[in-house]
């Protein structure tokens, strides 16, 4: 344990961690989603870790590497990037912002030793180095209509826009501003504790790593985890319609299969939303099956989180093809029936 999680722990939280990824809660599934429906909750993002590359190299490195623009990335500005395979499949999703010696990339905790490994492998000469951050910078979401009232109430400077960020370093907590109703917050571990309290004192309840899950996949953004590592193309997930992908920048790991997807023929998948019944087990990974695909998967859940009805909700690459009939089943042809929920943006 350390000061962090023993202050979580006293005001309730319980600790959930399968080895592979961290994540924790204070009530039951239901409640904390039907308070992330209802209300501004704080979470702490145990799931996520922090990469920092420091260096005056940094941006040229990491621009080199991964699908969208960090050179003329301003100051106060985050975006959403990924880094590929050659074969232009997604290996690691993350949030990058830039710092005053470099950046932070903000990825699921469970891929990021080894991206860090392999990320680290391409840094030969480049006067940049790069560390896993995650025991220093605690990360905390807030989530809800009131999110932008509670943060000022709490004494944090609010980003004006979507994708921008404010304080960092020697200004306090860095605060970034995702859209209208979500927001994360770095912030130093040993100052984790206090602003804590000061955010549920500003009028945020706490929730744990579910209510966070489902905001992101009512925000129709995508995060890739072990299960789903170089499974899809940056499209499949609707990367470039959130601002993950730039056809303008050089060359990177798998930028030919990313540009030909975008620019040649009809993209036959993509990331859609789905309601999953009640009394199902759905896993990242798992298969989804349509009946024009018969025995052959039409699909793979990306993300899932529990709802406040005791069911699910996910984000799935589908065939697009698939959604025609109307029907999309979990696990198997005779699975559960899922139903499509509407994305906040449109996918063209």
């Amino acid at each position: 344990m350390t000061a962090w999680t023993d202050h979580l722990a006293r005001q309730g939280a319980r600790f959930n961690d399968d080895s592979s990824q961290a994540s924790l809660h204070f009530t039951d599934p239901s409640s904390e989603a039907s308070a992330a429906t209802t209300s501004t909750v704080v979470v702490p993002l145990l799931h996520l870790g922090t990469i920092r590359s420091v260096g005056p190299d940094s941006a040229a490195f990491i621009h080199n590497l991964v699908s969208n623009e960090v050179n003329k990335l301003a100051p106060d500005a985050a975006a959403w990037n990924s880094f590929n395979s050659p074969k232009g499949r997604m290996i690691a999703s993350f949030l990058i912002w830039p710092e005053a010696e470099g950046h932070a990339l903000v990825l699921s905790a469970d891929i990021l030793p080894a991206f860090l490994k392999k990320f680290s492998m391409y840094v030969l000469r480049s006067k940049v180095k790069l560390a896993d951050a995650s025991a220093d910078t605690v990360l905390l979401g807030v989530s809800g209509a009131n999110a932008a009232t509670v943060l000022a109430a709490a004494g944090l400077a609010v980003p004006d826009a979507p994708m921008k960020h404010t304080g960092g370093s020697e200004h306090g907590p860095r605060c970034v501003r995702l859209d209208e109703r979500n927001f994360i917050i770095a912030v130093a571990a040993d100052a984790a504790p206090a602003l804590f309290d000061a955010l549920q004192a500003g009028g945020a309840l706490k929730a744990g790593t579910a209510a966070w899950q489902l905001a992101m996949i009512r925000a129709g953004v995508p995060q890739i985890t072990a299960p789903t590592q170089e499974e899809f193309v940056a499209q499949m997930l609707n990367y470039e319609l959130i601002g993950g992908v730039s056809f303008h920048k050089g060359c990177y790991p798998g930028q030919e299969i990313v540009a030909r997807t975008q620019y040649l023929g009809k993209l036959k998948k993509r990331t859609y939303r789905l309601a999953i019944p009640a009394g199902t087990s759905p896993v990242a990974g798992a298969d989804l099956y349509a009946p024009a695909f018969g025995e052959q998967s039409a699909g793979k859940i990306v993300n899932v989180a529990a709802a406040s009805d005791g069911g699910f909700e996910a984000l799935a690459v589908l065939q697009s093809s698939s959604l025609e009939a109307g029907e999309i089943h979990l696990g198997a042809v005779d699975g559960p029936r899922l139903t499509v929920l509407e994305l906040p943006y449109s996918l063209g």
